[in-house]
């Protein structure tokens, strides 16, 4: 990946508040639509409201990724 607005590591950091309103756009479940809720780190600005479509296979392996950190890591105490 190149440097620039394609590099995740580059530019504002966003922070991923919630997946709202996830349901199924076809008959088969093979896509997804909602909206992410998601808030510009350190920005007095007011949350974003980002629709989205989503495929089936990006949501499985998501699924397996988040199952396996999560197993992983150690939840905090607050």
């Amino acid at each position: 990946m190149s440097a620039g607005t394609d590099d995740a590591t580059s530019g504002p950091e966003w922070e991923l508040l919630m997946l709202r309103g996830l349901a199924m756009t076809d008959e088969t479940a093979a896509e997804f639509g909602g909206v992410l809720v998601v808030h510009r780190k350190g920005s007095s600005e007011p949350v974003e409201h980002v629709r989205v479509r989503v495929k089936r296979s990006v949501l499985e392996e998501m699924s397996v990724t988040l199952q396996r950190l999560l197993a992983r890591s150690t939840p905090s105490t607050r």
